[in-house]
């Protein structure tokens, strides 16, 4: 591939490069002040979502102060569930709020126009797109759709017990859920990719606690349709998906799903990465967000063993989860430095009041 490619799509394409690309989830905002205070002038976070100029700003804060070699669209894995007219807020300090899961038949029929109603994330993306330096890459991205559909049935995020019942007790309805989902969700990446996106990323978040034949019908099957239907629309970005949570049953996903990356979470073993690897998948992720947070000589550590570990192969540094809200400025700093190769004081760390 090109050498002027970005870094984060020769690593998807599987490339073995000099150092591994690196990006953050949940880099855009939480942790940074520019974010906070971005983030004081929308009425509200929905709002905040649908504004494409605070969203595009906030997508490139991170970019402006980092060297991260991919910036993620600012958006939320609940747009989709407003679009297909449920109620959608978020409650100060507790999290989102979701109204009555509407009927299957009225949420099929606002399939169609889910879309157009989410094109305010396209015009981010093209804002961003417009402003970012052609080395770095784009990342659209969706929730999967079970984890979306736990927010919809529950009506909030929890311990999810409601929505697994709900999987054995009504699966004819779950799976008719998920089936709108699917279809609302390869639109919505096509889309994003048609919008700027270089690269389309699915978090699943609650892979967790499914047994192996719950987990290949409500994360396997979902995640395989919504790749086949994007790329039956004519889009090439490669994917990256994500099963958090899912231990054994990441090889049944790679082995089944045809994206290109596969996103670990914390737990992720050394051997599994590399099996991954070998199986013509690029790795990412896997640094704990809490070390993150904590940083010291144990982060240090965890840095070199990642980066020894797989670095072998395609890979891509990344989290195991998102950058929680408390975390140092310095410690995103000196992580991306010890990957990069940059040194720290080139990331403007003065604005967080730092030496």
């Amino acid at each position: 591939m090109d050498q002027t490619t970005p870094r984060l799509l020769r690593a998807l394409a599987g490339e073995t490069l000099d150092r591994p690309p690196v990006w953050f989830m949940r880099q855009a905002g939480r942790s940074l002040p520019e974010y906070r205070e971005l983030r004081t002038r929308a009425k509200d976070f929905i709002s905040f979502c649908h504004d494409p100029e605070m969203a595009a700003e906030a997508t490139l804060q991170p970019m402006r102060r980092f060297p991260m070699d991919a910036a993620i669209v600012f958006a939320d894995i609940l747009l989709i569930p407003g679009a297909l007219g449920q109620e959608v807020w978020f409650e100060a300090g507790e999290g989102p709020r979701l109204g009555p899961l509407p009927e299957i038949a009225a949420m099929r029929d606002a399939v169609e126009g889910s879309t157009a109603k989410l094109s305010a994330i396209g015009e981010t993306l093209k804002l961003v797109r417009a402003e970012l330096e052609p080395e770095r890459a784009l990342i659209g991205f969706a929730g999967g759709p079970w984890t979306v559909a736990t927010y919809m049935i529950e009506g909030r995020g929890s311990m999810r017990e409601e929505a697994r019942s709900f999987a054995y007790a009504q699966p004819e309805k779950l799976d008719a859920l998920l089936d709108v989902l699917v279809d609302s969700t390869a639109r919505y990446l096509v889309m994003q990719a048609r919008s700027g996106a270089q690269a389309l990323k699915i978090f699943e978040s609650w892979a967790d606690n499914l047994a192996e034949d719950v987990f290949e019908r409500i994360v396997i099957r979902p995640h395989r349709a919504i790749v086949e239907k994007v790329r039956a629309a004519g889009v090439t970005a490669p994917f990256i998906g994500f099963p958090r949570g899912a231990g054994a049953l990441v090889d049944n996903y790679a082995a089944a799903v045809p994206v290109e990356g596969v996103a670990l979470d914390t737990q992720a073993s050394a051997a599994l990465g590399r099996r991954l690897q070998a199986g013509g998948k690029t790795v990412q992720g896997a640094l704990d967000n809490l070390l993150l947070r904590e940083g010291g000589k144990a982060l240090d550590a965890r840095v070199e063993t990642l980066l020894e570990q797989w670095s072998g192969g395609p890979y891509i540094f990344n989290l195991g989860h998102g950058v929680m809200p408390d975390t140092p400025v310095e410690h995103i700093a000196r992580v991306v430095s010890r990957v990069t190769g940059q040194p720290v004081k080139a990331f403007g760390l003065q604005g967080a009041g730092v030496a």
